[in-house]
C-alpha cells in the first residue's frame, strides 16, 4: 500500500493532512520564516537556509525574500537560477528550472491542485500535476504558472501572464491564458 507522500509524487489523489506531509510542509515553514526574516547583509547564512531548504539546487541560485513554498524538497534548479520578491512555488510535485533562468517579483508556480468534482473536492483529498521550466527562460513579474505545464528553453513570459498550457522554446508568450505571440531570434 503507497503512503500518501508517495500518493502526492506520482500524482494522485492524496491526504494532504497525512503526518508525515504536514511535519515536511512545517520544517519547509519554518526554513522559509528563517530566510524571510534574515538580512541583506547576510549573505552566508541565505545560503545556508536555501541548501537545506531546496537541496536539488545548483551553484547560483538567488532568492529575493520574502520567498514561500510548500516542500522546498521538490523544487529542481539549475545554476545561476534567480527569483525577485515574493515568489511562490507550490511544489508538492517536481519543479525542474533550468539553468541561468529568472523569475520577476509576485510569480506563483502552481503544481497543487483540486478535483473539479465537488464531492470529491469536500473529501479534502487533492492532487498534483508537476512542472517544467527550460534555461534561459524569462518569467515576468505576477506570471502565474499552472499545474502540469512545461516552458521551453529561452523562451520569454510576459508579466501578469496566467500559463495553463505548455509554451515552446524559443517564443515570447503572454495574456491570460498565455499564447505565443511571436518567435524569438535567439541564434546570436
Amino acid at each position: 500500500m503507497k503512503t500518501e507522500k508517495e500518493k502526492m509524487l506520482s500524482g494522485e489523489l492524496y491526504n494532504a493532512l497525512d503526518e508525515e506531509l504536514s511535519d515536511e510542509r512545517l520544517h519547509a515553514r519554518l526554513l522559509t520564516k528563517e530566510l524571510n526574516d534574515s538580512r541583506e547583509d547576510e549573505v552566508q547564512k541565505r545560503a545556508n537556509i536555501l541548501k537545506d531548504l531546496i537541496p536539488n539546487a545548483g551553484k547560483g541560485l538567488w532568492i529575493q525574500p520574502p520567498f514561500y513554498c510548500d516542500y522546498g524538497t521538490n523544487i529542481y534548479v539549475g545554476e545561476k537560477v534567480f527569483f525577485n520578491f515574493n515568489c511562490v512555488i507550490l511544489d508538492v510535485m517536481p519543479v525542474k528550472i533550468g539553468s541561468r533562468t529568472l523569475f520577476g517579483p509576485n510569480v506563483q508556480i502552481y503544481t497543487a491542485t483540486h478535483p473539479l468534482h465537488f464531492k470529491e473536492r469536500a473529501s479534502g483529498l487533492e492532487s498534483a500535476k508537476s512542472i517544467n521550466i527550460g534555461e534561459d527562460v524569462w518569467i515576468g513579474g505576477s506570471a502565474v504558472i499552472c499545474p502540469g505545464v512545461s516552458i521551453g528553453d529561452r523562451s520569454v513570459i510576459g508579466a501578469g501572464s496566467v500559463v495553463t498550457r505548455d509554451i515552446p522554446s524559443d517564443v515570447f508568450a503572454a495574456g491570460n491564458p498565455c499564447k505565443v505571440i511571436r518567435e524569438l531570434d535567439n541564434s546570436a
